[in-house]
């Protein structure tokens, strides 16, 4: 079994930043692919970054520029750094892993709060 723990949300100005975290454990390899997804409120859930095993990373175009994604395969986490935080960026986010394959299995977190504010 794999979990996932998110952490690092929390409530911020505009033009705040955060930094979130991912701990994963239990059997999870290097290979499988991870992301953030975030969800407001009446919204679908969508992707925010997704990062392969071998580094190479995509980013929704309303977050380039503003948040990174990256990954510490040694410790099984990861990290979502985000800057210029605007109120649209208000949501729920999760960290999400696969493993890879026809019978592919999905992991979810619990979901960390991002409130952006004055």
């Amino acid at each position: 079994q794999v979990h996932l723990v998110e952490s690092g949300g929390g409530s911020v100005q505009p033009g705040g930043s955060l930094r979130l975290s991912c701990e994963a454990s239990g059997s999870i390899f290097s290979t499988y692919d991870m992301g953030w997804y975030r969800q407001a409120p009446g919204k679908q859930r969508e992707l925010v970054a997704g990062i392969r095993g071998n580094g190479t990373t995509r980013h929704a175009n309303s977050v380039k520029g503003r948040f990174a994604i990256s990954r510490d395969n040694t410790k099984n986490t990861l990290d979502l750094q985000i800057d210029s935080l605007k109120p649209e960026d208000t949501a729920v986010y999760y960290c999400h892993t696969r493993s890879p394959g026809w019978a592919g299995v999905d992991y979810w977190g619990q979901g960390t709060q991002v409130t952006v504010s004055t």
